[in-house]
């Protein structure tokens, strides 16, 4: 019985401890998702499984585009993945950006929404992401924190879990200073 209690009390105060998105409101550069993904990007990433092996390799070529609404703002994220195996792949983002600040989006292989919020060099944006694997289709939930570094430069790590069991993590890094590279294709 004291082993469950003490099992328990760990529990909550690893909850308690997790990291909230207001605890960067200090921080700066302050990001802003259409701001920074506007225009022409590129980003090198990495898949590692619940083991930390890295399974993947990637690279990333982005267009986004914004329009202002009376609403708030809207836009569209082209991103074009190479995957060191060869596949290839495309998602396009739909977004939003509301006048308070908060983030709404969708995609073709996301189920639902996607919300996500900035504050300080911060951003925390979660999504449930369909994954095709061996004819197979998982639903998989995305947690993904992106950090401003400078204003040409921004490092993403992302949580995917399955039943709330973290069975993967994507580690991005993305430029977006002139010349801009090109992924090897």
């Amino acid at each position: 019985m004291k082993t469950m209690f003490a099992a328990l009390a760990f529990s909550l105060l690893l909850v308690g401890c997790s990291t909230q998105v207001d605890d960067y409101k200090e921080t700066s550069p302050k990001f802003e998702l259409d701001r920074y993904f506007d225009g022409k990007v590129i980003a090198w990433g990495m898949i590692q499984d619940y083991s930390d092996k890295v399974t993947r390799r990637f690279c990333v070529e982005m267009t986004g585009s914004w329009q202002d609404a009376e609403t708030g703002k809207t836009g569209v994220l082209d991103e074009f993945f190479y995957y060191d195996d060869g596949e290839q792949d495309r998602r396009i983002w739909k977004l939003n950006k509301s006048a308070d600040g908060i983030y709404t989006g969708s995609a073709g292989d996301v189920s639902g929404d996607a919300s996500g919020e900035a504050i300080g060099f911060a951003f925390n944006w979660k999504y449930n992401l369909e994954v095709s694997i061996d004819d197979s289709e998982y639903t998989f939930a995305l947690d993904d924190w992106m950090y401003q570094l400078d204003e040409y430069r921004l490092m993403n790590k992302t949580a995917m879990k399955k039943f709330g069991v973290t069975v993967a993590e994507i580690t991005i890094f993305f430029d977006k200073e002139q010349p801009l590279r090109r992924c090897k294709k």
